[in-house]
């Protein structure tokens, strides 16, 4: 299938700390991609240098087959939801979309019908009071509509459901869930849960790499050749085999010098998540 993003050998220093160290991962049409790590993990950073609204140190950066370089237009073909969006309190719902619309410069008609579609989506078509006095799950929910304006090919949400109560995170998932297929979406967070729940796929950042990437189903039932995982070290690695009844969960081969394969025998997709990135 179409890649709509690739990202190869990525890496991003601050001072003396690396944030980001030989990147890699892709993301195919369609899909919906988690993007999961602790926080600190270098998402955030990974998410700003695929906008192109920051330089990255080294490698490459590719959006519908295009490279994102630093301040160029490629975010024209990227809907982005950070993970606290900001509005214009005194507007009101469509009146913010019309603006959003009007600044992708998108014509009246389209920006019309393509407003009321999205407030239907995110259940706020009809809703004629001043954004300032929303809750935080409606201007989530707004701020999706928002970044769906200009029918991207690529959504990037940071962390859309991390301050959100549980009614609130279901609407957002669910939202997230019904455009699949015809938007493709990486989804960063630190909740497994909400990454079995919506994505098609998964990979874990841990110390500026992806320590572990692929298909849900096969991470969940181990099909097929298994899951690779290259780990930063080979002391990761034994530190992963160590792990406390990791052997009656996964079925666990080394390869090479840092790396394994992982094979489910009954363990959850969350739970290995959350011990690789532990």
């Amino acid at each position: 299938m179409k890649e709509v993003l690739r990202v190869e050998k990525l890496t991003k220093r601050f001072g003396d700390n690396t944030v980001l160290d030989g990147l890699s991962f892709s993301v195919t049409e369609g899909t919906v991609f988690g993007f999961v790590g602790a926080n600190g993990a270098g998402k955030t950073t990974t998410m700003k240098i695929v906008l192109g609204l920051l330089d990255a140190d080294g490698g490459s950066v590719h959006v519908c087959g295009e490279r994102v370089v630093f301040g160029h237009g490629v975010n024209r073909h990227i809907g982005y939801l950070p993970d606290v969006p900001e509005f214009y309190g005194y507007m009101r719902p469509a009146e913010y979309l019309r603006y959003c619309g009007q600044l992708a410069r998108m014509d009246a008609e389209l920006i019309k019908s393509r407003s009321d579609e999205l407030l239907g989506l995110v259940g706020l078509l009809g809703v004629n009071r001043r954004i300032g006095g929303f809750s935080r799950g409606m201007k989530q929910r707004l701020g999706v509509a928002q970044a769906l304006i200009n029918e991207p090919k690529l959504l990037i949400c940071d962390e859309p459901t991390s301050a959100l109560d549980p009614p609130g995170r279901s609407e957002i998932l669910e939202i997230l869930r019904a455009i699949r297929g015809k938007t493709t979406v990486i989804f960063s967070t630190h909740i497994l849960s909400d990454v079995e729940r919506i994505c098609d796929s998964a990979a874990v950042l841990k110390r500026g790499r992806i320590a572990l990437s692929g298909r849900l189903d096969d991470l969940r039932a181990g099909r097929g050749d298994g899951t690779a995982i290259e780990f930063a070290c080979a002391d990761d690695r034994e530190r992963f085999m160590s792990l406390p009844d990791i052997g009656a969960l996964y079925d666990i081969q080394p390869t090479g010098e840092r790396g394994v394969i992982v094979r489910a025998l009954r363990g959850d997709i969350e739970r290995l998540l959350m011990e690789v990135i532990q």
